[in-house]
């Protein structure tokens, strides 16, 4: 069976420069990545900032152009410079950013920011396109009442709903959702989650999930790919056995999350006499609001 998306030794550099007068160098942000993700899934790229996994979705949604290799899209290979077809191949991604606020323009109502991929790929009348923005909102749980709003006039959790709302307004088959839930609140993060298992059951969808937390990633993830410095280090086919992670980079971001009881987080017992002096100053002079200068 052909998977639905499928990367083949994709690298992309970047020209830096340390100083003004130092020549340029190159830096591979992604290097030689191959993986497949199958139609109705959820693919989830895990590692910390920095380790290239958001280059990685810029290059599958058209933003950034990869050095060399494939992107095959139902076996359609979506960076050949013969292919003409590629409008019609990206109407069937959609994508979300961390930052909801600065991924929608400020000037557009909560109609405008949704109705936007229908106007660019669809002709409608002006009746029909209210219809079909009334309906997207009423698929990600908004009332109508906020379609005149602007982003500033409604929450971060609304906020992110319209953009949920605009990501599946052409039907696409496959959303990347790059640290799509960070900037919110616990709260608002478990909402957001569970709306998109039922939009993934409902609508078919298949999810790239970029993030960084461990726990929001297996919630939603059906596969792990695990990047450091712009390469897969690891992968994990049940998201159930994330103890099962072994590259010390999995580690390093596995045991940086709190256990769930207070029980299994660290104790103060570890930390030598120094260390915990130190703690101790710190925390007094934080809570007394005190400035301290050290001069050593």
């Amino acid at each position: 069976m052909m998977s639905m998306l499928e990367f083949k030794n994709i690298s992309k550099s970047y020209c830096m420069k340390e100083t003004i007068m130092a020549p340029s160098k190159s830096v591979k942000v992604v290097n030689n990545i191959s993986l497949k993700l199958e139609r109705g899934k959820c693919l989830g790229i895990f590692g910390r900032s920095g380790s290239g996994k958001s280059t990685l979705g810029r290059i599958i949604a058209g933003i950034e152009q990869p050095d060399c290799g494939e992107l095959l899209f139902n076996g359609i290979n979506m960076l050949a410079k013969t292919n003409r077809n590629n409008k019609g191949i990206r109407r069937n991604i959609g994508l979300m950013f961390q930052d909801c606020y600065s991924s929608v323009n400020p000037r557009f109502t909560t109609k405008d920011i949704v109705a936007e991929p229908l106007l660019n790929y669809e002709k409608c009348s002006s009746a029909e396109l209210t219809k079909r923005v009334e309906k997207l909102l009423e698929v990600v749980n908004l009332s109508s009442d906020i379609m005149g709003k602007y982003p500033h006039e409604i929450s971060g959790g609304q906020l992110q709903r319209v953009c949920i709302a605009r990501a599946i307004a052409l039907k696409p088959q496959l959303i990347i959702l790059d640290e799509a839930v960070s900037s919110l609140d616990v709260l608002v993060q478990m909402q957001i989650m569970d709306l998109l298992i039922q939009l993934q059951k409902e609508f078919g969808l298949s999810y790239l999930f970029i993030s960084h937390d461990l726990q929001t990633i297996g919630k939603l993830a059906h596969e792990i790919a695990v990047m450091d410095q712009g390469q897969i280090v690891e992968t994990l086919q049940d998201v159930h056995a994330l103890h099962r992670l072994s590259h010390p980079a999995s580690r390093l971001l596995f045991d940086s999350v709190l256990p769930m009881h207070p029980g299994g987080r660290k104790k103060f017992g570890c930390f030598n006499r120094l260390e915990l002096s130190l703690i101790m100053i710190v925390n007094y002079f934080i809570f007394s609001n005190h400035l301290v200068v050290l001069i050593t």
